[in-house]
This record gives C-alpha cells, sequence and structure tokens, in this order.
C-alpha cells in the first residue's frame, strides 16, 4: 500500500522549489479530491483560500465519527507522518503559520505519538508552522466543518449555515482549510508519485465478514471482489455507513459514486458494512436511528423533532402494532427531515431508511 510508505519529507522539498502556486496546480492536475466523503478538489479549495486576504488557517479535520468508518484511525497510527508533512505543505501553500488537528476524542491515544511526530516533523522542515491538536469531546456533530470551526473557537460544536464556506469566512472568521486526514496523507503521494492515482482509495470494510479491516481498493471495483477479499458470504445488503444508505448486494455491482447514487445512496467516506440474509433491516434501521436520535445537537427542530419520531416509528411497527399510514408517515417523514434539517447529518440521518423502504420492505411487515 502506498500510502503507507513512511515519509521523508520529499514532497515538502519538492513543494518548496515549485513554489505555493505550482505545488496547487500539481494538485489540481493529479486530480487529487476530498476523502471525508465531499470529494471536493483539493488543489481549488486550496486555491481560494491563499487568495484570499488577511491571516488565514488550515485544519485537519480528524474526528472520524460515521459508524463502521475506521480508515483515518489506521494512518494516525501507522502513518502520522505522511499527514503532517501534507498539513505543512498545505500551510506553506496558502501561508499559514497556524494549523490545527481536530481529534476525535475516542483517538485520545493517539494524542502523545501524533505531538511527537509534529515535534520531529517541524523540525526537520526547519519550518515556523504550529500545529495544534484540539480534543473532540466524542459529538458525532462535530465532524461537520463549520461544527469543528465552533467548537475551536471554544463555542458549542453547532453547525452554522453556508455560505459563507470555510473558504471565505472559517475559523476566527478567516479564510480556512480544512481537509480530511486521509486527503492530507495523500498530498505528498501525489506531489512525489507520477503515477499516483486518485482512483485508489482507503475502505473501511465491516459487518458480517470474517476479515474486516481496512483495505486500499480502486474506485470502480465489483462488490463481489470485495466481498471476497473481505469473506462475506450470504449477504443481502451493504451499508454505506450510518449515512450512506444501503443497496441490494449484486457481485456486480460496481463500487463508485455514480452507480452508488442511482441507488439513491451514497460512497461517502468508503465505508462498507456487509448486511447477511439473517440480519432484518429494520433492527438495522432502528439500532441506526437510535445512533442519530442521541447525536442530533438539537439545533435545528426537523433533526431534533423528526428523529424522535423515527425512532418511535419504527418500534412500531418492531412491536407488531404499526399499520400501512405507519409505514406511510415513516417514509413522509424521512423526506421531510432529508429536504429541511440545517448540516449533514439531518439531511442524510435518514438515507438507511429510505433506501430500506426501497429495496428491503418485506423486512417492515405492518398489520
Amino acid at each position: 500500500m502506498k500510502i503507507l510508505q513512511k515519509s521523508e519529507l520529499k514532497a515538502w522539498k519538492k513543494a518548496k522549489k515549485l513554489g505555493p502556486k505550482k505545488t496547487i496546480q500539481l494538485l489540481k492536475k493529479q486530480g487529487l479530491t476530498g476523502r471525508g466523503g465531499a470529494c471536493f478538489l483539493t488543489g481549488l479549495k486550496w486555491e481560494l483560500v491563499k487568495n484570499a486576504k488577511g491571516n488565514k488557517f488550515i485544519i485537519c479535520n480528524a474526528d472520524e465519527g460515521e459508524p463502521g468508518t475506521f480508515k483515518d484511525k489506521l494512518l494516525l497510527e501507522k502513518n502520522p507522518e505522511n499527514i503532517i508533512e501534507g498539513i505543512l505543505i498545505a500551510a506553506y501553500c496558502i501561508n499559514t503559520k497556524q494549523a490545527y488537528i481536530y481529534l476525535r476524542g475516542e483517538y485520545n491515544y493517539l494524542k502523545d505519538s501524533l505531538k511527537k511526530t509534529i515535534e520531529e516533523t517541524l523540525t526537520a522542515s526547519r519550518s515556523s508552522l504550529k500545529i495544534d491538536i484540539i480534543q473532540g469531546a466524542g459529538a458525532y456533530i462535530c465532524g461537520d466543518e463549520t461544527a469543528i470551526i465552533a467548537s475551536i473557537e471554544n463555542k458549542r460544536g453547532y453547525p452554522h449555515f453556508k455560505p459563507p464556506y470555510p473558504p471565505q469566512k472559517g475559523l476566527f472568521g478567516k479564510p480556512t482549510v480544512i481537509n480530511n486526514v486521509e486527503t492530507l496523507a495523500n498530498v505528498p503521494l501525489a506531489i512525489i508519485n507520477k503515477d499516483w492515482n486518485d482512483s485508489l482509495r482507503l475502505f473501511s470494510i465491516s459487518g458480517n465478514v470474517s476479515k474486516p479491516r481496512v483495505y486500499e481498493i480502486k474506485v470502480g471495483t465489483k462488490l463481489g471482489k470485495i466481498a471476497l477479499l473481505a469473506k462475506a458470504k450470504n449477504i443481502k445488503a451493504v451499508c454505506f455507513g450510518a449515512s450512506g444508505g444501503c443497496i441490494p448486494y449484486n457481485s456486480n455491482s460496481i463500487i463508485n459514486a455514480e452507480h452508488i447514487c442511482k441507488e439513491e445512496a451514497m460512497l461517502g467516506a468508503c465505508s462498507l458494512i456487509f448486511i447477511n440474509k439473517k440480519k432484518s433491516m429494520l433492527d438495522l434501521a432502528i439500532n441506526i436511528a437510535q445512533f442519530f436520535n442521541h447525536e442530533s445537537c438539537g439545533k435545528c427542530t426537523p433533526c431534533r423533532e423528526g428523529n424522535t419520531h423515527i425512532l418511535k416509528l419504527l418500534e412500531k411497527i418492531k412491536s407488531g402494532k404499526a399499520k400501512q399510514e405507519d409505514i406511510e408517515l415513516l417514509e413522509k417523514l424521512s423526506i421531510t427531515i432529508r429536504d429541511t434539517a440545517l448540516c449533514g447529518l439531518g439531511q442524510s440521518c435518514t438515507n438507511h431508511i429510505l433506501t430500506a423502504l426501497n429495496h428491503f420492505k418485506k423486512d417492515f411487515k405492518v398489520r
């Protein structure tokens, strides 16, 4: 796996020779896109902040809270050098002296080793950049970039309306680059390797499999091949984390954003949870609904109130007391929350229900 090679600051040295403008052009040419789910062109994001006036900041989003997602943890454990070098290059390109790593609360055990890597990398690079680690408190909502900004500013981790977007007005009201861990880990590789390929991604594979782990897989690979790698058998569905929805298992399904979107699901951060034929999609929906009901920040009414009613409806169906109108209400409520919620949590928290109702309606039996 190329992404796990130890860094020797070759990319940093090359970036210094190229200069900020040409380094950004190189990343745009290589096609590096965000690995947190949005797939925005990394070089373009940096360019927007570089061209802005005044003080600027960079934030590494290490608040990996999506259920079934653990690829960033692997990078933080095994290859922090590339992440820090990526931050170093980003800071150089946008001309800032301050960066932050927003670290998931459950990853506290990685903090000391990460600090050591920061010190060693900055010393070796002779950079005056300051990188501070901000510890999260376990809130899933702080995976949202505007909630991260609020948390670093010592405010409650609430999301905010966009626009303005962080590259326009971010941390402390200044232009800010926010990149995912895997994105920044790929920056050095994209700079020094001519054959670097943006379609190679880290996939978190879990669920009813014999080999749950992180795999480096090319986007566009057939689902059957991934199932074979993870030793998944008798599979009926695949969930894309908690928020990406689910699709029926088909060994010939192509795992890329375009194909999955046709099924009204989302690839997101490349988290695949395999579900076998013994499992009920209703039970899974209740489990995920409990998670979102707990993690809703409560700022907007659709998410705060809607998730509570979603959970009650699912439990009513599970009890066998529901009628057909309850299924219809569940679907309407799920669509309303998706279309009216403030942030990504609310907008995606009912994907698992809508896709399950579409593909696995038999699991939602009513009188």
